[in-house]
């Protein structure tokens, strides 16, 4: 029988507020142990200011914090056992990598052979054991945050803590300590926290992710939770790239909400929660789902369409992209990976879709 997995953090009706603003606002969740969750938000979302408080830098205005069971409002951050990685590295530039890496357990009064013992060890994990001797200036901003990385997880914290911790690297480079950073929590097994405002890091990056919005959690779940089933059309927006059409619903049976369109026209998608006749609408499509004249191939049979002029067309490598305007003057984006199409700009065409592949949200 599988036991239910131990929480590492509980996070219990979080509150905070600066003067007449409400940075948090009522969050709560629970991080499992050895978990990798992230907080993906836009800036002013909360994300954070939650992070903060779990580190101890903010106090909140109501509501607990719990690492291992235990609430740690108390505790002052020293002591909350907690490794905290930033987009700045925060690097110490008179000292060596080595030193660096060493300093948090130097201040712990740690014996220097089990110091030398546990820097080596980490400053391998990072890949970095030959640059021990050298200087952060002599480092390049990505072997910088490995440093930073090594050095928050060198005393081996119950919890590891990341604050945007990529944004100033280019992407190639993102993606490779990406790389880095799913490897080292595969071999660690460390529970983190990341904030990140980049759904696409987030989703290459976490177990489960909680989406902010104005201070609160829109939706928590996996990437496929988020991508495929967004609780609203606001995080079906957010998270990965979707076409939202307006249209008043008509009819809900079975689960299948029928829309009309500004044009007249009528579609169907699954229906939310919230969803009755009578009601504004959004439907969410995204740009995968819809299909070019042809492209089928013998797989799920579309049985509706939406017409328009394609009034670009861009080869992105692994996709074909084309925009199109409707009749009602709305541009959609359709992704197709199937074949290569000659130019169709200022064609007609006609893209189809499955209604199961449509989600109906309340407007």
């Amino acid at each position: 029988m599988n036991m239910p997995a131990k929480n590492a953090v509980a996070i219990r009706h979080l509150v905070k507020k600066f003067g007449n603003v409400t940075a948090v606002d009522d969050v709560s969740l629970s991080v499992a142990e050895g978990e990798f969750l992230t907080f993906l938000g836009s800036s002013g979302s909360g994300k954070t200011t939650t992070l903060f408080i779990v580190a101890g830098f903010e106090d909140p205005s109501a509501g607990t914090v719990e690492i291992d069971g235990r609430s740690v409002l108390s505790v002052p951050p020293n002591e909350r056992n907690i490794g905290m990685v930033f987009q700045r590295y925060t690097l110490f530039p008179h000292m060596s990598v080595r030193d660096n890496v060493g300093f948090p357990l130097s201040v712990r009064g740690r014996p220097r052979p089990e110091i030398d013992k546990a820097v080596a060890d980490m400053l391998d994990l990072v890949h970095l054991g030959a640059y021990a001797g050298r200087r952060p200036s002599e480092l390049s901003g990505g072997q910088q945050q490995r440093v930073a990385l090594a050095r928050a997880l060198v005393y081996r914290p119950r919890l590891l803590l990341m604050d945007e911790p990529l944004s100033a690297l280019d992407k190639r480079l993102r993606e490779d300590i990406q790389q880095e950073i799913r490897r080292i929590h595969r071999e660690l097994g460390v529970t983190i926290l990341y904030v990140t405002h980049d759904q696409e890091e987030a989703l290459r990056l976490s177990d489960r992710i909680a989406v902010f919005s104005q201070g609160r959690i829109a939706q928590i779940g996996t990437g496929a939770d988020l991508y495929e089933r967004p609780a609203n059309a606001f995080v079906a927006g957010f998270v990965g790239n979707s076409n939202l059409l307006r249209g008043e619903v008509v009819d809900v049976t079975g689960g299948v909400a029928t829309v009309r369109l500004a044009d007249g026209s009528v579609i169907r998608g699954m229906s939310a929660a919230g969803i009755a006749q009578g009601c504004a609408a959004e439907i969410m499509v995204r740009p995968e789902r819809l299909l070019p004249p042809g492209a089928e191939d013998g797989g799920p049979t579309a049985d509706q369409a939406i017409k328009g002029i394609i009034i670009d067309q861009s080869y992105l490598g692994e996709v074909l992209q084309y925009e199109i305007r409707t009749a009602w003057q709305q541009n959609l984006l359709i992704r197709d990976s199937r074949r290569m199409s000659p130019n169709l700009i200022g064609s007609e065409a006609c893209f189809s879709f499955r209604h199961q592949d449509a989600l109906v949200f309340p407007a």
